[in-house]
């Protein structure tokens, strides 16, 4: 794990779900809705997940959590109940259903006006986060959203190389903020150090390395 020194800091690059923002309330429905939808559209015979299996993707890439939760079903297929999730999602989003956690608009707006660079580093698709930052209007302080789109980009990780080589801060001067291993591995393959919201989605002894440990959102001022 890259140490972490303060004065290095230029940039802090943030998971969304787990760390800035709980789809926990509205996911369950939507996956179920949409899975429904999918049956009724062409009659197949699908098993719908439970809610404990559902929330253990979360922060996955997209790919992977519809491969793990629809294994028996075609990319093809499994796509089709991906975008309609993604769709449903957004609309319940906009209607500002979910939770942004508490401190998230305080503290961001705090590290912008200390002139920390700031960026989003998620698995999840641009127009799911967009919808997060536009309906709490925080996208004003995010530079250019990268997102992994299976060609250049595949992995969170790649999202970091990304900011750090198309806007030249050195890995040391980038945090990586975030509650899931996808966070700890790509703080690590690119040399960054690693804050964890242990008030997240990650499962015991998910996280085993770490730089600072976040009780809150709120407590990372305690550190810049």
């Amino acid at each position: 794990m890259k140490k972490l020194e303060k004065e290095k800091i230029k940039a802090l690059a943030f998971d969304v779900d787990g760390t800035l923002f709980s789809s926990e309330n509205i996911i369950l429905e939507t996956y179920i809705e949409s899975i429904q939808r999918f049956i009724l559209s062409y009659g197949r015979d699908v098993e719908i997940p439970t809610k404990e299996k559902i929330i253990e993707q979360v922060g996955l890439p997209v790919k992977q959590i519809f491969k793990n939760l629809l294994p028996s079903l075609k990319e093809t297929e499994r796509d089709l109940i991906s975008d309609n999730v993604l769709m449903l999602l957004c609309e319940k989003i906009y209607a500002k259903k979910g939770t942004l956690y508490n401190g998230v608009v305080e503290i961001i707006q705090e590290l912008s006006n200390r002139n920390y660079l700031l960026y989003i580093a998620s698995n999840g698709r641009a127009p799911y986060i967009n919808s997060i930052l536009k309906t709490y209007e925080l996208d004003k302080y995010f530079q250019n959203l990268a997102v992994i789109d299976y060609k250049t980009i595949h992995t969170k990780g790649d999202i970091l190389r990304f900011y750090i080589s198309q806007f030249g801060i050195a890995g040391e001067g980038m945090l990586m903020v975030g509650d899931r291993k996808s966070d700890l591995d790509a703080a690590v393959e690119n040399n960054c150090p690693f804050a964890f919201c242990e008030y997240g989605h990650a499962e015991p002894g998910e996280i085993n390395s770490f730089n600072l440990q976040l009780q809150s959102i709120s407590d990372l001022l305690g550190y810049l």
